[in-house]
């Protein structure tokens, strides 16, 4: 019994055995189905995607060529349409080529004919100059042996007598010419000029190149010069000027070139000796404040002054300018003040001649304006402040006048000639300028020795500090119309050997006297 059970057991536990190997095999097929299916998907797949890929591959590819056909295309056409404009063009020189030297040709055959005409005429030209010089030849042979002088005898005495009849008959007619136009002239430009004189008067104002600035003590001198020079040298540098400090008692100098400058230093030296803090970081700030002090008093002098000519809308760079024409002096003379003087002169004489009078103070108020930075830029300050003028949109009469006011240009409006004459007058006014006592001796001596250098003169005297020059010739050499002659030569000979401010009247003086004495 006990075999039987154990026989049924094996045999079901081999039944299950094998029912479980035969599940289980079951199992693995289907397994390897699925993931024989799921593979065969995977494949279909990605058969599908690249498929997919290569057609939006081709898609890509197909577009980037019909871009880049159509760019080629386009820049084909357009290579094209320049070549043929450059090809219509090259066709059109060529044609003006050949018109050119068709005309060319037929010059050339045009001259080649005159050149012969011409050699035909030059041949019988030459033939008529030889008879021609063969009867002169004959007749300077008769007229020598018959007035017994040599044909260059004869040739030096007719020029000598032409040029004595030439220089007689010109003289007259300058002489009747100027009688002529002084009538008429004379008296309207010195009614005008007397009448612009009389209706203005100009203050003076004397300044030098350097500046004295007065100390309470000597002792500041030291204060002022710093341990080791370091405050003498902090003012100099931050001003630009040099301080001269010497022997001079209870004195400083101050010089440069540049006026605005010195008066900032002069400004910051009074400010630090009346505060008594002297050193590099107090003289810093001290400059600083007094160059804004000064840039307000440059435009205030600037916008004063066109205040008082009454002109307007000029450019506030223009403006600043003309106020550091206050610092600025020439001759000792102003030039703010010199300004001034002069748009109103020209004020006046533009009203008595009917010309536009706040355009004529427009120009005698700018006139100068380049002495403002003349000592910066090199040139003429005439062309240097047409050209400031120009910049700040002056205009082109403003900016003539301006460069022609001392002939640097020529003068070609009647504005620039009442520019000049107004300049002349008041530099030349009584008391307007100074020069130094040498200068102004030498140029008097200089004056009488040009005179004294031309034949005939007997005396010369220059009077009117140098404004005028009186020539006293020999009346038995110089006669009446050769004084007219050698007055124009005089004027001309000082214009080209000396430099001077204003104008020099030269007068050329001639007189006979018959003297006898009565005896008993």
């Amino acid at each position: 019994m006990k075999d039987y059970n154990t026989i049924l057991v094996l045999c079901g536990f081999a039944v299950g055995f094998v029912m479980a190997y035969l599940i289980k095999g079951r199992i693995v097929a289907g397994k390897v189905r699925a993931a024989k299916e799921e593979a065969l998907n995977i494949i279909r797949d990605a058969k599908r995607k690249s498929e997919t890929l290569l057609k939006e591959a081709r898609l890509e590819a197909k577009d980037r060529l019909f871009k880049m056909k159509s760019e080629f295309d386009t820049e084909t056409k357009e290579t094209r349409s320049e070549l043929k404009k450059q090809e219509r063009r090259l066709i059109s020189k060529e044609e003006n080529i050949d018109k050119k030297l068709e005309n060319l040709e037929h010059r050339d055959r045009e001259i080649i004919r005159a050149e012969k005409r011409l050699d035909k005429k030059t041949q019988t030209i030459e033939a008529d100059e030889r008879k021609y010089n063969q009867l002169v030849e004959q007749q300077k042979q008769q007229l020598e042996t018959i007035s017994s002088l040599t044909a260059e005898q004869a040739k030096e005495l007719l020029i000598r007598a032409m040029e004595n009849e030439a220089r007689h008959e010109g003289a007259k007619m300058i002489k009747r010419i100027e009688n002529e136009t002084r009538e008429e002239a004379d008296k309207k430009a010195k009614k005008i000029m007397a009448t612009a004189i009389q209706r203005y008067a100009g203050d003076f104002v004397a300044e030098r190149t350097v500046s004295v600035v007065q100390l309470p003590s000597d002792e500041m001198k030291g204060r002022i010069i710093g341990r080791e020079g370091r405050n003498i040298r902090a003012l100099e540098a931050a001003t630009g000027i040099d301080l001269i400090i010497d022997d001079t008692p209870e004195a400083v100098i101050l010089s440069g070139f540049n006026p605005v400058r010195r008066e900032v230093a002069r400004l910051s030296l009074m400010k630090l000796i009346s505060d008594g803090r002297i050193h590099p970081a107090r003289i810093e700030d001290v400059v600083k404040k007094v160059e804004q002090e000064v840039d307000v008093t440059i435009k205030e002098a600037g916008e004063q002054a066109a205040f008082d000519l009454g002109v307007h809308g000029i450019h506030s760079e223009l403006i600043k300018y003309i106020g550091r024409l206050k610092f600025r002096s020439s001759y000792a003379q102003n030039v703010l003040q010199h300004s001034v003087e002069v748009g109103s002169l020209c004020g006046i004489m533009a009203a008595e001649l009917g010309l536009k009078e706040k355009l004529a103070r427009r120009m005698g108020l700018l006139h100068d304006i380049g002495k403002a930075i003349d000592h910066e830029v090199e040139g003429p300050h005439a062309v240097i402040g047409s050209k400031l003028a120009k910049k700040f949109g002056e205009s082109h009469k403003i900016v003539h006048a301006i460069a022609a006011h001392h002939e640097d240009i020529p003068p070609s409006t009647v504005y620039a000639l009442l520019v000049q004459a107004a300049d002349s007058l008041s530099g030349a006014r009584p008391g307007a300028r100074k020069e130094l006592l040498e200068n102004y001796i030498k140029r008097l001596e200089d004056l009488e020795a040009i005179a004294n250098s031309f034949k005939g003169v007997a005396n010369t005297y220059a009077i009117q500090a140098g404004r005028e020059l009186r020539v006293i010739v020999q009346s038995e050499v110089i006669s009446d119309e050769d004084s007219i002659l050698l007055s124009r030569d005089i004027v001309k000979k000082i214009e080209e050997s000396l430099t001077f401010p204003g104008q020099i009247r030269v007068m050329v003086i001639r007189e006979t006297r018959a003297v006898e004495y009565a005896n008993k």
